[in-house]
């Protein structure tokens, strides 16, 4: 099988050498950007798909069919992020005769739209966190934010990452604003509105009851064609501004029987829509009520996919590609595989931490990465490479395993101290502060944590 790689950095170069292990074909579709990039060079072939800007390449659907086309590929694999999650691609690989490395279009649709999905979830009696859809005018829906009570989080339908999203409280005040009138709550929902149709091109809006006190920990699934198999969970709640920064597991918070029920849940969720493939069923733990609610799903490769993998000893990836080009993949969903240690990521981002951590792309002159025992570190930069302006800051991922949470913690810590970038600014420092942290280190860490601390609004 000849595989196209629709997309970029790490995760490019991570399914490249999936590929090679399956004795299967690799293709790079690449902007000209990415040139010059790690997963180019090692491609058996490479197609430029257009100019730096993401809008011309990496996103254009037109585009990578062009190169579809060109190169003879079979399938095409999109990584994560960009078209990942777009039906309208998965749509046209399939009028091509392509294979789509993902769940059908149909689930994407379905679970794409946090809206629908919701409904989903409650029609397989998974809780979900009280909520309401909002409408196209601003004043009515600042009226639904108020009658809810409270503080309430402004989210966008159609995606994540942070984006399209405020918190909003009752008497008026949000994240934006603090002069508590209506036309601020107005203004709020506005910007989300804008910001959602700028990155998802869809400015459905929709509220839900903000926990003040929560974990964000989400369950890896893969629907094989026997059923779908439950990975186990990965506890992502140290972020900024809603985006994750380090992921772990297992969840220290959960007990046994708080695992078992969240892993059933997002199982009995995915089975619903008939999903297969690799996905990831988020929730949101209400640590005061000692509840879990569900938030959404994301139908494709998560960027922590690692965590997962090198607690389980399961390759996603693999199994990805397998499915697509059999049918069939290594999983047994009657027979999970069992989960083994502590295993944390921290995602390394070219950012400076002390000008409000403003991306900072450029030319890398010196890049060593850990090594030793336990550590995984996935990149796709060397020296002399370059961290493009145009895309996600995220420049590597150190990912370590050992026996325990307190071990995993110095482990990470020791590679992180070890890890030597020159050339741009990073945000290893900022890592190893939340890794050092009495918040962290004693498992009390919430959701908002990290921005209160650093005075992040």
């Amino acid at each position: 099988m000849r595989v196209l790689i629709a997309n970029r950095g790490e995760i490019a170069l991570r399914v490249l050498r999936a590929c090679r292990e399956l004795g299967m074909e690799a293709v790079v579709a690449h902007s000209a950007a990415d040139a010059g990039s790690a997963a180019v060079r090692a491609a058996d072939q490479a197609f430029c798909i257009g100019p730096g800007p993401a809008a011309q390449s990496y996103l254009s659907i037109g585009a990578l069919m062009t190169a579809v086309r060109a190169t003879g590929a079979d399938a095409v694999h999109p990584g994560y992020g960009f078209l990942s999650e777009s039906a309208s691609f998965a749509d046209a690989c399939a009028e091509a005769g392509v294979r789509f490395v993902g769940p059908g279009a149909g689930a994407i649709r379905l679970m794409g739209d946090k809206i629908s999905a919701r409904r989903v979830a409650e029609e397989a009696s998974v809780p979900v966190v009280p909520g309401r859809v909002l409408g196209a005018d601003a004043g009515e829906a600042a009226a639904v934010i108020r009658s809810m009570g409270g503080s309430v989080l402004v989210k966008a339908a159609a995606g994540g990452g942070g984006r399209g999203m405020r918190l909003v409280d009752a008497d008026g005040s949000s994240d934006d604003s603090s002069d508590g009138s209506s036309d601020d709550i107005a203004a709020a929902v506005e910007l989300a509105r804008a910001e959602a149709s700028a990155a998802f091109s869809d400015g459905t809006l929709y509220a839900e009851r903000y926990v003040a006190r929560g974990r964000h920990v989400e369950v890896q699934v893969f629907g094989t064609a026997d059923g779908v198999v439950g990975l186990g969970e990965r506890d992502c709640s140290v972020q900024r501004r809603h985006q994750k920064l380090i992921e772990e597991s297992p969840c220290g918070v959960l007990d046994a029987g708080a695992r078992d029920a969240m892993r059933a849940a997002a199982v009995r969720l995915a089975e619903r829509v008939g999903y297969r493939g690799a996905g990831t069923v988020e929730f949101l733990w209400d640590l005061d009520a000692g509840a879990f609610f569900f938030l959404e799903m994301n139908t494709r490769l998560q960027v922590e996919h690692g965590v997962t993998e090198m607690r389980t000893g399961v390759d996603i990836v693999r199994q990805q590609l397998l499915l697509a080009a059999t049918g069939s993949c290594e999983l047994d969903a009657a027979r999970p595989p069992q989960s083994r240690g502590h295993v944390i990521e921290a995602r390394v981002l070219a950012e400076d931490p002390t000008r409000g951590f403003r991306p900072t792309p450029g030319r890398v002159t010196r890049f060593r990465p850990p090594a030793g025992p336990g550590v995984r570190v996935d990149t796709a930069l060397g020296p002399g490479d370059d961290v493009p302006p145009y895309y996600d800051s995220l420049i590597a991922k150190v990912v370590v395993e050992a026996t325990t949470r307190e071990h995993a913690i110095s482990r990470m810590r020791r590679a992180l101290d070890e890890f030597e970038i020159e050339g741009v600014h990073t945000t290893l420092t900022t890592l190893d502060e939340v890794l050092g942290s009495e918040a962290f280190r004693a498992d009390e860490h919430t959701t908002s944590w990290f921005d209160r601390a650093h005075g992040i609004h």
